[in-house]
């Protein structure tokens, strides 16, 4: 018997419950996983903080890294074909902390054997997320960027894939991250008061793009100050303050093709692989304590990524 947790109202982590299922058996398409481990995400717990009352309940978790224990009949994986005993990452997917999962295969990626279970699993949710914050910006070589929360999960693969391409990021942080900032390609500056001109004096050329993980007013505001054009400001957590300003809000969806989601996932992967993109890991728990992770997670300063271990 597998067991998985589920929300079974919205709002705080206070309605999780660990229950005991079966999961079913793989049909057309879908292949089941037992998970080794499940990546953790502050979407995971926001998501069900503002969910629809009629959706619940609800799993919880949308990646993991395991291995393949059934595959449905007419079945590819995104990666190509896909057999019991393989080793895979699944995102995104629904209810992915857990010990087991019947899934998509479409979401379903060879795990490069240079990556750890812990660091397949939190390979996709924010990588996905950063790489499409600087398509939607359109960040190019040569270009000089402003990243607000640089030294957390999404920051840290911003920093990462914008010097792929060529760009100089500067990244807010505290003092105590700087070094996280620097080692991951990014100029560090500390956030508060001043940071306008702190980033001027880094940037006398000026900012191309700002890219915005935190959603503070001070983040925002800097943003906007120093960023003429507003289609290339973008935030991950301050929605209504993109509505009202008139720049970009994005939820980590990447709401473009299918063809151009596969691809950015497929990339991805592959770059792990090659250990050109780097998850860095603070920490793992027993599936049974997702809920002391959790307040550690939402707490704002894990350190790294998080994850859970059936």
């Amino acid at each position: 018997m597998a067991q998985h947790w589920i929300a079974t109202r919205p709002g705080d982590t206070g309605g999780f419950v660990l229950e005991d299922f079966e999961p079913p058996a793989p049909g057309a398409g879908e292949v089941t996983i037992e998970v080794h481990a499940a990546g953790m995400n502050p979407a995971d717990v926001k998501h069900v903080a503002r969910g629809n009352p009629d959706d619940f309940p609800r799993p919880v978790g949308y990646e993991v890294a395991g291995v393949v224990t059934a595959v449905g009949p007419d079945t590819l994986a995104a990666s190509g074909p896909v057999a019991v005993g393989d080793e895979v990452l699944a995102f995104r997917i629904a209810g992915g902390w857990s010990s087991a999962v019947t899934v998509p295969a479409a979401d379903v990626f060879a795990k490069p054997a240079s990556l750890s279970w812990a660091e397949a699993a939190n390979l996709l949710l924010a990588g996905c997320t950063a790489a499409e914050m600087l398509h939607v910006t359109g960040v190019s070589a040569g270009d000089t960027i402003l990243v607000h929360g640089a030294s957390g999960a999404v920051g840290v693969s911003v920093l990462q894939q914008a010097a792929m391409v060529g760009a100089r990021a500067i990244g807010t942080a505290s003092e105590a991250r700087f070094e996280t900032v620097r080692d991951f390609g990014g100029t560090p500056v500390a956030y508060g008061d001043g940071l306008e001109q702190r980033v001027r004096d880094l940037a006398p050329d000026g900012v191309a793009a700002a890219l915005d993980c935190v959603g503070t007013d001070e983040a925002v505001d800097v943003s906007l100050a120093l960023v003429a054009d507003r289609g290339r400001i973008v935030t991950i957590a301050a929605a209504e303050r993109a509505r009202a300003d008139g720049f970009i809000a994005i939820a980590g969806a990447m709401p473009a093709s299918q063809a151009y989601r596969d691809a950015v996932r497929a990339d991805l992967v592959r770059l792990a692989g090659e250990g050109r993109l780097l998850v860095p890991v603070a920490r793992t728990f027993p599936l049974a304590d997702a809920l002391e992770a959790a307040e550690l997670l939402m707490g704002g300063h894990p350190g790294g990524k998080l994850a859970l271990e059936p």
